[in-house]
This record gives C-alpha cells, sequence and structure tokens, in this order.
C-alpha cells in the first residue's frame, strides 16, 4: 500500500500547451475578480461608499501596488545575491535570454506593503478615510489568496519539508536527495521507496501550498468577513487591517514550520541545536526570512490595535 501521494500526472501549469497561458497567472486573476466581488458586496450593503469606478480603480491600485512590492521584496531579500542590487533595470524586465519567463519570484510581504501603498494613493485622490480602505480590503483579500496559492500547487513549486504523513506528496520537480543520507535511506526504507545505493531519490512533502490555500485563506476569510467584518460599527477604522495582520501573521508563521525554507536562504536566524538540513524540521527555533516577517506582521497589528484602543477610551 502506498504511504505517500505522487503529484498528479495530468495536472500541468500550462492551459494550452507550447502557449504562454498559464494556470498560475489565471489564478491571479480570478484572485482579483474575487476581491472586486467581495469589496462590491460590501459597498452594495452600504458599508462603505464605493461605486463600481470607484471599486475598480481601488483594485487596480492595489494590485499594481502588489505587483511592485512583491517583485522589489522578492529579489531584494530573497534572490540571495546582489544581481539586482547592481542590475536594477532587470527587476520588472519579464525576457531572459530572448524568452518571456514573467516575473518569477514574488513575496507576498512585498505585496502587502505595495497593496496597502495603492491603498494609500487611492484614498487621498478620492479624499476617503485611508483605515476604511484598507479594513474594505482586509475583508476580501484572504479569500482571493486562495487562489494564488492553488497557482504554486498547480506549478508544483513553494512545496514543503520533507514529511511520511499518508497525505505527503512526491512533487516532480523538486530537488532529489542523496541516498548517501542515512536519513534519506531511513525514510524511503520507511515509505517503501526503492533506490541504488549512492543513487538520487525524490522524498514526500507536505503540500504546504494546500495548508496555506486552507487556512491562509479560506480560514482568515472566514474569520475576518463573518466574526471581523460583522463587528466595524463597534469598532474603529483599522480595526480590520489590524486584526488581519495578526491572523495572517500567526497562520502563516505556523505553516512557514511545514514549508521548506528558500535553498538560497535557507534559516536566517537558527537558534536550535540542529539547523543543518532545511529538508527536515529540526526546531521551532529555526526561523525563516518568512517567519521574521511575520512576526514584524504580527507586532505591527497587535501594536496598531492597541493603539486603537487606547484613542477608544481617550474619546
Amino acid at each position: 500500500m502506498t504511504q505517500f501521494i505522487n503529484f498528479p500526472g495530468w495536472i500541468s501549469p500550462e492551459i494550452i500547451p507550447d502557449l504562454p497561458l498559464r494556470w498560475y497567472g489565471l489564478m491571479y486573476v480570478v484572485a482579483f475578480a474575487v476581491s472586486y466581488v467581495l469589496i462590491r458586496v460590501q459597498a452594495k450593503k452600504g458599508e462603505i461608499a464605493l461605486d463600481q469606478d470607484q471599486t475598480l480603480n481601488l483594485v487596480l491600485a492595489c494590485i499594481l501596488g502588489l505587483v511592485v512590492g512583491a517583485r522589489l521584496f522578492s529579489v531584494l531579500f530573497y534572490d540571495g545575491t546582489s544581481y539586482y542590487w547592481t542590475h536594477p533595470w532587470m527587476i520588472f524586465w519579464p525576457f531572459r535570454s530572448g524568452q518571456f519567463i514573467g516575473l518569477p519570484g514574488m513575496s507576498y510581504h512585498g505585496g502587502l506593503v505595495g497593496a496597502i501603498v495603492g491603498a494609500y494613493i487611492f484614498s487621498r485622490k478620492n479624499s476617503m478615510h485611508f483605515l476604511q480602505i484598507v479594513d474594505t480590503v482586509s475583508y476580501a483579500a484572504p479569500l482571493g489568496y486562495t487562489f494564488g496559492r492553488l497557482g504554486n500547487f498547480i506549478n508544483g513549486e513553494l512545496f514543503g519539508r520533507i514529511s511520511t504523513k499518508s497525505w505527503a506528496i512526491v512533487f516532480p520537480d523538486a530537488p532529489l536527495f542523496s541516498t548517501n543520507y542515512a536519513w534519506v535511506r531511513t525514510i524511503s526504507d520507511t515509505l517503501g521507496i526503492a533506490y541504488e545505493s549512492g543513487g538520487m531519490v525524490n522524498l514526500p512533502r507536505h503540500p504546504s501550498q494546500l495548508y496555506e490555500a486552507l487556512f491562509e485563506g479560506v480560514v482568515l476569510f472566514l474569520f475576518m468577513w463573518f466574526v471581523i467584518r460583522k463587528r466595524r460599527e463597534k469598532q474603529s477604522y483599522g480595526y480590520g487591517i489590524s486584526v488581519y495582520l495578526m491572523g495572517y501573521g500567526i497562520i502563516r508563521f505556523i505553516i512557514e514550520y511545514f514549508r521548506a525554507p528558500d535553498s538560497n536562504l535557507g534559516y536566517i536566524l537558527a537558534l536550535g541545536k540542529e539547523s543543518d538540513n532545511i529538508a527536515l524540521f529540526q526546531s521551532f527555533l529555526n526561523f525563516s526570512m518568512g517567519q521574521l516577517f511575520c512576526l514584524a506582521m504580527i507586532f505591527a497589528g497587535l501594536a496598531f490595535n492597541l493603539v486603537l484602543k487606547h484613542r477608544a477610551r481617550k474619546v
């Protein structure tokens, strides 16, 4: 009996073979469309004064900020080299060796910062309360985020650490491991994976993209939409975004323990007794770049929430 799942062979990143149309890009289109619809729902219910054109402009402003911020954070913090620091004109250049490759590498945390900046510019241009705008977007964004992570799964990227769980998946493009290592042989034997001495083997991994789609996307959306949004009339503007920052930060911080850190970075802060193998979970005290950014989100959300409560008591 197979104790793991092979990545479905019928799943392909390309919508139409040999054409530059990929499911990953389509998932982002769906994500933005879902966010637009959810913002329109709030507007129609009288929760915020936005007409259709303003809603579209708000979403476009957030998208533009998201793309710019996500790309900048990716190349400046996650690239691991000085290439883009010395070749800044290449950051948004979508071609390599004469081929269109898009913008590989996008950082969620950079996208968040960029989207907030976009929302701020929109609020100033339309003379609207900035915190009301970001609250409105924070109620809609998590469900859209779900589709982005599904796009990562279809691409077979951003997979998790090695796992012996029955739902672990063998991703075809994941790095192989040498059977010269004892831990590789042990896991292979445990799962009944055949291997040759000194050969290379592909091991099952946590489908961390699906964990994120479920918890950072669906679960966080349900909490923000049906719990936090319902309390908006009793809270100051900014309450929604403060809870979103804390909620996403906590969930993502935990899931990062199942997700493999970027191989070119490894652990940014390794305080555990063991930190030599990023493919395996070794200690809760080893932190990835994503976890450090999540801690910043948690503290920022908490601090802002406390400021809002302090202001409310003074009124």
